[in-house]
This record gives C-alpha cells, structure tokens and sequence, in this order.
C-alpha cells in the first residue's frame, strides 16, 4: 500500500475520531511542559546556588538524586492508582504538591531545607505528574495511532524548555533564582483549573479501552501478584534495562548537567539556555515522529536505533571544548531528536506485550527504574566533575551504556501484524509473551 503524506487534514482526521482523547493529550502536554521545566531549572540555578549559598556542585547533584530517588519509588505506586482511580484526582494532587515544593525551594537558606523542599517535595509531585503518568492515561484513551498520542503528549515535556525556561533565565539573570522559582510555582497552581475541567473521572475512550481487552487480559489481584508477571515477562524486562539506561543518559546527565556543562565551556548562561531550548524543539519533533513510526514500523528495531544515535551524540560534547564550542548547537539538534523518542516507542511495545490493564503499573516501575538509572547519572556528573573539572569520563560511559540499550532492545520481539498507514492490526494476548 502507498504511503499517504502527513497533512493538515490528517491531523484534524486524528482530532475528530476522538476528541475527547486529543483533550487529555492537551492537557498531558502542558502538566507535563510545567514539571519537566521544573526540575530542568535547577541546572540553570545550580552557579547561582552556589555562589549565593556556598553550596559545592556535588551536593546539587546529590539533592538532585535525592529527589529523582523520591520520584522513583513514588512511580509504581502512583502507576497502580492511577489503573484503580484513573488520572484527574491524581494530577490535581500532582500539581499542588509540585507548586508546594518549588514555593519552598525559593525560600531555603540552609542545605537540609533544599533536600526537604526539592528532593522530598518536588521528587513526590515529579513522580506524580510524568511521562509514566501520562502515557499510561493516553494508552488507555487511545485504540488507534496510541504511538502517535503519546508522542505529542509528551513533547510537553521539551516544550516547557522553549517556553519556560528561557523566561526562568531572563528572571534568574535579573531578579534571582528565588524569583524564578515563585514564577514557576504559580504557573503550576495555573493548571489546575485547566486539569478539572478537561480530564473526566472516567473517559469514554478509557472505558472502551478497558472493555476491548477486558476478556483476553488476565490480570492478578494483588500487587505481589502483578509485580511478579511483569517480573516473569522477557520483552519487560529487556525494556526495564534499556530504559533504566535511558534515565542515566538523559535525565541523569542532560537534564542536570548539560546547561552548566555549557556555562563551563564559556557560553553565556542565556545562550545556554537557549541552545537548550533548542534541543527542546527538535525533542518535541523527534518524539511525535517516532511516536507517528512505532504506530507503523518494527518497534524495536526503530528502538534501537534511538538509542544508539543518541549514545553517538556524546561523542560531539568531547569535540565541544577541544574545536569549536559552535559544536554545542550540533549536538543539541542531534540529541534532541534521540532523547525523548524513546517514550511513545516503549509505552507502545509495553501495551502490546504486556496489556492496557495494568499499564499504569508497568509503566510505573519503568518510571522507577530510569529514575534509578538518573541519579545515579546526576550523582556521577557532579562527583566527576568536582575530582577532575570535565566531564569527559561521564560522556564517554553514556556512549558506551547507550549502545548496551540498543543492544537489548534488539532482543525483543514484535508482536503485531505490520500495518498500514491509517489501519491498525490487534496485538496478540499478553500471555503469549510471558
């Protein structure tokens, strides 16, 4: 069959079969444009934090691992309320909490203040309004193009950068980083309106999920018990390695590193803000293409690929201080295409072989395993950096981690029958993979 172009039309053809469904995909995007900001944010503050508060950049790093700890163990279990409860209650929680932990972290002067205030707050609304979160509710509104939904929805996570941050910078460099984090606190409380009125208790596209695969999903009662069939999956657990390494390169070192990776490189903070925002835009286009892609071709081995051109990008940071730092705007087109990717390919190849029942679940301990896999990026850029003043040793055990992921996710299987553009084939039952 001979492809049909990506139109105009066609994105209104995808607005119509399910409105209801393009709203929470709205509203997934901007939670999550607010959040992924957030937590970016204490990059851009992190010179400032330690010139105003004497703070060394290891114990940024550190609160930073602190916080990415909480919202690792808050993700699996927001994931198994979220299949219970379903999303407006939880994101509303999400939110305020978030708003809490940034309204505080303007306020702190002493080290304890900054764990409690970003690390225990901030890590708890983190894990509650995430991609995890998102995709998990987008899959379960979303029979047809569910890669491509949840693609979109979390380019929200780089869109935040490009709209946010810039303006978080301009504050920074102007008033403070307290300032800047007020500005952010109320932007968040903005939302919450905007939550309650778009996203119902129960979706109708949520209930036709759940009534589709209801009969060939058998799912255990208890948590134990669901734990252990995800544990017992191979394509899970090929997916929980690749992307615990995923947190590690990307959250772990880019989000927390890269801005003041830029800065020790003589570029002036705004411009590093920029060049961030940058790898922001072409994010949010790498992660609706490969979103569009896994609805059509061999997901893992489109998985693959992203991980393994992500993993080469590193290598233009080494060139960066050595020829050219010019080199920055060529790595930021690069990885902003591989970095979030990831997303809508491995919650799409979780709803085939694992099943949209216990979704938020799964998609929960990914969530905890590359938060894992983040701080302990976070935690090795800062305690490198302080030892040998580059980050070198980092950028080259990313490019080596990154390959290992592509590596697994050529293990896995694909389970569907290869569609065409605009038609969808029905997965085979979870169990068969188990």
């Amino acid at each position: 069959m001979q492809a049909k172009p990506f139109s105009e039309n066609r994105l209104f053809s995808y607005v119509r079969t399910n409105p209801q469904g393009w709203l929470v995909v709205l509203v997934m995007f901007l939670a999550l444009s607010m959040v992924s900001t957030t937590r970016a944010s204490i990059g851009l503050a992190m010179p400032s934090l330690e010139r105003d508060l004497g703070w060394s950049r290891s114990f940024i790093s550190t609160v930073v691992a602190y916080a990415l700890i909480c919202m690792a163990l808050t993700s699996p279990l927001i994931g198994n309320l979220l299949d219970t409860f379903g999303p407006r209650r939880i994101l509303l929680g999400g939110l305020v909490v978030t708003a809490a932990a940034l309204g505080l972290s303007s306020q702190v002067s002493e080290a304890w203040q900054i764990v409690i205030a970003y690390s225990v707050f901030g890590g708890i609304g983190f894990g509650i309004v995430s991609k995890n979160v998102a995709s998990a509710t987008i899959a379960r509104h979303f029979d047809h193009d569910r890669g491509f939904a949840v693609g979109v929805a979390n380019a929200g996570s780089t869109a935040g950068h490009i709209a946010l941050l810039p303006i978080m910078a301009l504050i920074l460099t102007t008033f403070g980083w307290r300032w800047g984090y007020l500005f952010l606190a109320v932007v968040c409380l903005a939302l919450l309106p905007l939550v309650f009125a778009l996203i119902r208790p129960e979706a109708p596209g949520a209930q036709h999920a759940k009534g589709r695969l209801g009969a060939d999903e058998v799912v255990p009662a208890g948590l134990a018990a669901r734990l252990r069939m995800l544990f017992s999956n191979r394509t899970f657990l090929a997916l929980l390695g690749s992307y615990t390494i995923c947190g590690f390169t990307a959250t772990g070192m880019i989000d927390t590193h890269f801005l003041a990776y830029a800065i020790s490189c003589g570029i002036p903070v705004v411009v590093s803000a920029t060049a961030y925002g940058v790898l922001a835009a072409f994010n949010m286009g790498g992660m609706a293409l490969a979103g569009w892609l896994s609805d059509r071709i061999n997901r893992p081995h489109l998985l693959a690929v992203i991980y393994i051109m992500r993993g080469l990008s590193y290598i233009i940071l080494l060139m960066v201080p050595v020829y050219d730092v010019n080199l920055i705007w060529v790595f930021v087109v690069m990885f902003g295409i591989f970095d979030y990717s990831t997303i809508p390919v491995t919650t799409s190849l979780v709803a085939t072989h694992v099943g949209l029942r216990i979704i938020g679940l799964s998609l929960g301990m990914l969530a905890m395993f590359h938060a894992g896999g983040a701080a302990l990026g976070a935690f090795m850029g800062g305690v490198l950096f302080d030892m040998f003043q580059k980050y070198d040793g980092v950028w080259i055990a990313a490019v080596a981690v990154a390959l290992i992921a592509g590596m697994l996710s050529l293990t896995i299987r694909e389970n569907r029958t290869p569609r065409g553009f605009g038609k969808s084939a029905p997965p085979r039952p979870a169990a068969a993979e188990a």
